[in-house]
């Protein structure tokens, strides 16, 4: 998780869903909006811009660690 966090703050990724947060909150008003609609308007622009190479590069370090567990 460690290094999920490091990558996607080194990319850029997590200043990007801030800013979207922060331009959803200024066009809703602050107290229009509640944590579920943040949620709900960040959780598939979140997902769908993590780079593919972050991706890559986690799901090679899984499965490197489960083909060593199973030894």
């Amino acid at each position: 998780m460690e290094l999920l966090r490091e990558r996607l703050v080194e990319c850029g990724w997590k200043d990007e869903m801030k800013a979207i947060c922060r331009a959803f909150i200024k066009k809703k008003g602050r107290n229009n909006v509640t944590v579920d609609d943040l949620v709900h308007v960040i959780t598939p622009k979140g997902r769908a811009s993590v780079p593919d190479s972050i991706k890559a590069e986690l799901l090679q370090r899984i499965r490197k660690f489960l083909v060593s567990a199973a030894l």
